[in-house]
């Protein structure tokens, strides 16, 4: 596979990790992102060590150190803001490797500058959109548009990897009947904001229940002390999911005030946050049913294209990046693009569609709804409402099933040999 070519749809993090993984095994790789002029946008996203070691290991160890915050805590508490569950992160936890907090948009450009300087801007191609592909012959034929003028590029070639969202057209063309993502019934609302901060300045914290939750971090600093901080509050909804092009839509921000006004804990002013934050951001609880396959003939999917979750356990972008360094494997170590396809659908794909059903259940976070459904008006001691070994099984559970406990990040080989 070392003369292969290989066209990815989908610069975001998860494809522009596959681009730099695939360019560190000497396997040739185009990228087509549909967006013209990516710019620094979003929010907040948690890197689990184990993607931190896989981006270490892609060079940007430094960079994610500088750029982000190495969380050392994660805090669960009650709607009070009363503690329920307390653990490390990251290094803090016995793992090699930090859990970092950053900035998405910064972390993409982080990316999309080095797969430029790596693989040529001739190979990032930005503003053309998947439009279809074909396969024939044991080649995949694939068509974008480009986003200004219209035009139609074609491009062949040995693989086509769809790392385009959950909006994947590549997946929309392989399972055609799918339809619209599943929604949750409930809302978020997110942004970041620069604050004084909060605890000890480095601490991950999920508040809440089912129902009504926010989680809130550090991302990054700024001048004079303060932190840039990324809030999340998600509640429940009734009504139906909103068209797609209003998902990432910016919002007022009365209404997250008036379902938040009372969260004030002695820690966390969140009534405040709000209200200084100037952009807020309002996206769908979504995600899909898991599917059979990623893989077929010289195609696949990969990150949200392949399997869309509840943003639950810090999850979707860690699990793109392990998906990127697994298919390369595969891709480095079998002389069968198909057969290596499959290799990297067999490994990957059952192992995640246990995360997408597991995430519908909280993952972690379980720990939360029991509090609330235990002491719904609060607790004197933690321990009269949920026994420690209780908490020791729902979070170790989970982070084996996902692959993120300490034995299986540090002793794991690496994907890709020195």
């Amino acid at each position: 596979m070392r003369d292969a070519h290989v066209i990815i749809a989908g610069g975001g993090v998860g494809g522009l990790s596959l681009a730099l993984s695939l360019h560190q095994a000497g396997i040739r790789v185009r990228v087509y992102e549909a967006v013209r002029n990516p710019l620094p946008l979003g929010v907040g996203i948690n890197l689990q060590p184990t993607a931190v070691r896989e981006l270490t290991e892609l060079g940007f160890g430094s960079a994610l150190a500088e750029t982000g915050i190495a969380t050392q805590r994660l805090k669960l508490c009650n709607k009070f803001g009363q503690l329920i569950h307390d653990e490390p992160r990251g290094v803090a936890a016995g793992y090699r490797w930090p859990q970092i907090s950053i900035h998405r948009g910064e972390l993409q450009l982080l990316l999309l500058r080095a797969a430029r300087e790596r693989i040529g801007d001739r190979n990032v191609r930005t503003g053309m959109r998947l439009r279809g592909f074909e396969q024939r012959g044991g080649r995949v034929r694939a068509r974008f548009s480009d986003e200004d003028s219209g035009s139609d590029l074609f491009e062949e070639a040995d693989i086509l990897v769809g790392a385009d969202g959950i909006h994947s057209a590549v997946r929309r063309q392989v399972y055609p009947d799918e339809g619209a993502p599943r929604f949750a019934h409930q809302i978020l609302w997110r942004a970041a904001i620069e604050a004084e901060p909060f605890l000890d300045g480095q601490t991950m914290v999920i508040a809440g229940h089912f129902d009504q939750r926010i989680v809130v971090y550090p991302i990054g600093r700024t001048a004079g002390g303060k932190l840039l901080t990324n809030w999340i509050c998600q509640m429940t909804v009734p009504d139906q999911a909103p068209f797609p092009e209003h998902w990432n839509r910016r919002v007022g921000k009365e209404e997250v005030l008036l379902a938040f006004e009372r969260w004030r804990f002695p820690w966390l002013d969140l009534p405040t946050l709000i209200e200084r934050s100037q952009d807020i951001y309002e996206f769908p609880l979504v995600d899909r049913d898991p599917v059979p396959a990623w893989s077929f003939g010289c195609v696949t999917l990969l990150g949200d294209a392949a399997h869309p979750m509840q943003p639950i356990g810090s999850q979707a972008g860690s699990q793109a990046i392990l998906d990127a360094r697994t298919l390369t494997r595969a891709l480095a170590e079998t002389d069968d693009p198909v057969a290596a396809l499959e290799r990297y659908d067999a490994e990957r794909r059952p192992v995640m569609n246990d995360v997408i059903l597991r995430n519908r259940n909280l993952g972690p976070e379980a720990a939360m709804q029991l509090a609330e459904e235990r002491a719904p008006n609060g607790f004197a001691r933690v321990e009269d409402v949920i026994a420690q070994h209780e908490l020791d099984i729902i979070a170790k559970s989970f982070a084996t099933a996902a692959g993120l406990d300490v034995e299986t990040v540090n002793q794991r080989p690496p994907y890709l040999s020195p």
